[in-house]
């Protein structure tokens, strides 16, 4: 069991800075066994080559001053350190050194940088996608997101779920391309969307208002899909409204059916299309339905073989009473169908009734 843990305990860093030593210590004993006329001395330089992967620019240069230290030595006794060729093993090694001290201190650099991006991309998504609450009245909620991205951990899909004396009203939205335009577009459709939903009487109301925001201060004529949804406090049913957006999920009982619009309607931001005017649909929503919405992360996740994720067949994994852990299953479940990794932004959010 100890060496279990000692084991458990060493660090990919670790073995990572160890490599250019062992290599040279190899390099060394093999030159000791067959004699330093073979030729060996310059491969002492693939100590300082490697140093860079895990050491900094100052230990890299340590490294390749006791690669050339080596190669005088095992040079001295063989007898040949005046000669043409440890000059020319030391000079390669020396060389190699010198390259091995700038591609640390650009990996560095970019550390730093990658860093400092992570940083930023944190403080904008704790601005831009706040916690939501876990309990609206009767309804549990939870929110997953995982950006796509490999330096940054917000991307254009967005969320938010406000209460409204007691009522719950909620956006899921998926901003046209992807970027900073498209983040500041989503920043755009989250500002419209909590400036208007405490005052607009009813979610075509606040759509419109979302639209004009865009029109006035969105850029690139992004347009966005969006649904929203209103569950009264004291309703059986919700309220959606379809902006061109992936319908989402009801489950009742043991049956998960999608929620579809009876008319289609254009993503925000193409509203002047079609001038009429947007139209809500309602569906029951009663004592232990659950409703998933997601964005097309998760509808469009495809596999090896190039097949969606059917998110209607996914009922059996959100029947838990925690809406929290229903998520993480869901998550899980698409990452095996993609096979690890997310090649688009996603952002699911599931509420539960609770109440009786």
């Amino acid at each position: 069991m100890r060496r279990q843990n000692v084991i458990a305990g060493v660090s990919p860093n670790s073995l990572a800075t160890a490599v250019p030593f062992c290599v040279m210590a190899v390099v060394t004993c093999f030159d000791l066994v067959v004699g330093t006329q073979v030729g060996f001395l310059s491969l002492l330089s693939l100590g300082p080559a490697l140093a860079p992967v895990a050491l900094g620019p100052v230990r890299t240069m340590l490294t390749g001053g006791i690669a050339i230290v080596l190669s005088f030595l095992l040079a001295a006794l063989g007898g040949i350190a005046v000669t043409t060729h440890a000059l020319e093993s030391c000079a390669t090694i020396a060389g190699v050194t010198v390259a091995g001290v700038i591609a640390s201190a650009a990996r560095q650099r970019r550390e730093r940088e990658l860093v400092d991006v992570r940083a930023v991309a944190d403080v904008a998504q704790r601005v831009l996608l706040h916690q939501v609450p876990r309990e609206v009245g009767r309804l549990q909620i939870a929110v997953r997101y995982i950006s796509a991205a490999a330096a940054a951990r917000i991307g254009g899909d967005l969320y938010d779920v406000v209460a409204v004396a007691g009522t719950a009203r909620l956006i899921v939205a998926d901003v046209q391309g992807k970027g900073l335009a498209a983040v500041q577009t989503a920043a755009v459709v989250l500002a419209a969307f909590r400036e208007s939903v405490y005052d607009e009487p009813d979610l075509a109301a606040i759509a419109t208002h979302i639209e004009r925001s865009l029109e006035h201060q969105a850029t690139g004529g992004r347009f966005v899909t969006a649904i929203l949804a209103e569950i009264p406090r004291d309703g059986a049913e919700i309220r959606l409204l379809n902006c061109g957006h992936p319908s989402p999920l009801l489950l009742s009982g043991d049956t998960a059916l999608f929620a579809e619009p009876l008319e289609a309607s254009l993503p925000l931001g193409l509203g002047h299309l079609d001038p009429s005017v947007r139209k809500e649909h309602t569906a029951p929503f009663g004592h232990g339905d659950r409703m998933l919405f997601y964005t097309d992360g998760i509808s469009e996740a495809r596999n090896s073989s190039g097949a969606f994720y059917q998110v209607d067949r996914c009922g059996p994994l959100l029947g838990g009473p925690d809406p929290a852990a229903a998520l993480d299953l869901l998550y899980d479940d698409v990452l095996r169908h993609v096979g690890g990794h997310f090649q688009d932004d996603s952002a699911a959010l599931f509420i539960a009734h609770q109440g009786m």
